[in-house]
């Protein structure tokens, strides 16, 4: 049984703003810690169930978040970016499935830390005019490589917008959302002793979980954070100008729409 986990941040019991999701600061160095031992805990579930490997993609911002001396050392781990694939970069159809840790809401979604891929450049992302999460998003990747998503840990938002995705998956809720910048939260032991549990049971129900798919071709609309965001994005000879602060892509999958996401979010960090 071979197990691909993609770890975020953003959705961990404890984090709550941005500076903790920000390298250079004593608030991010805890957030890291906490991170990694909710992916331990993940691990650790995950073997007890049943897996035989198991694999980590490191996807939040820098993607190099998780302290590599503090984790399970029975798993491999993927670090650094850019990469193909980003969120999901190392997963292939030879994997039974995929956990999703540390995840949230998506843009314009109430949610704790809520955004798609790039709280700076997007408003909103739609595939075949589906509202995205990341969750959506990399989850339908994962589902056109006939993996099922069997397990998400985050916030009570992240359950609202995704649970119903992906059928048979275990849901762990680690806080509920009180605003964009305030939660309450399980303590950080009892979160990871819940995702443990959560991972185990998600490997020995794997068979009763369903790949999440968005057939394609697709659509790709997104919704900048600003008209001059729109402006640059538009000067990609595909792309069409669908309003003063969007633009859209047709790709053949989800597969090209994330690529298209990854290079749109890349120029936008140009006008920082």
């Amino acid at each position: 049984m071979r197990i691909f986990i993609s770890a975020d941040i953003e959705g961990v019991a404890g984090v709550v703003n941005a500076q903790q999701g920000t390298p250079g600061n004593p608030e991010y160095e805890r957030a890291r810690r906490l991170m990694t031992e909710e992916v331990n805990a993940a691990i650790a579930g995950a073997i007890e169930g049943g897996a035989t490997y198991v694999l980590v993609n490191d996807s939040h911002g820098p993607m190099v978040n998780l302290i590599p001396e503090d984790l399970d050392p029975r798993a491999e781990c993927i670090i650094g970016r850019p990469k193909a694939m980003m969120m999901t970069a190392g997963l292939d159809a030879s994997f039974d499935a995929v956990f999703f840790t540390g995840y949230h809401s998506g843009a314009g979604r109430h949610g704790v830390l809520s955004h798609t891929v790039s709280g700076f450049a997007f408003q909103a992302l739609r595939v075949n005019g589906i509202d995205c999460a990341e969750a959506t998003l990399y989850g339908a990747y994962a589902g056109s490589l006939g993996v099922p998503v069997a397990l998400l840990s985050g916030d009570d938002q992240l359950e609202a917008q995704c649970a119903e995705l992906f059928a048979g998956a275990q849901m762990v809720v680690v806080k509920q959302a009180l605003g964009h910048r305030a939660a309450r939260a399980l303590s950080p032991e009892m979160a990871r002793a819940r995702i443990r549990e959560g991972a185990e049971r998600a490997v020995r129900s794997v068979a009763g979980c369903t790949p999440y798919t968005i057939p394609g071709p697709c659509r790709l609309e997104a919704d900048l954070a600003s008209v001059g965001m729109a402006d640059l994005c538009a000067t990609i000879p595909v792309a069409t100008r669908t309003g003063p602060r969007s633009v859209a892509f047709e790709t053949p999958g989800v597969e090209g729409a994330l690529q298209w996401i990854s290079v749109l979010a890349t120029l936008c960090g140009t006008m920082r």
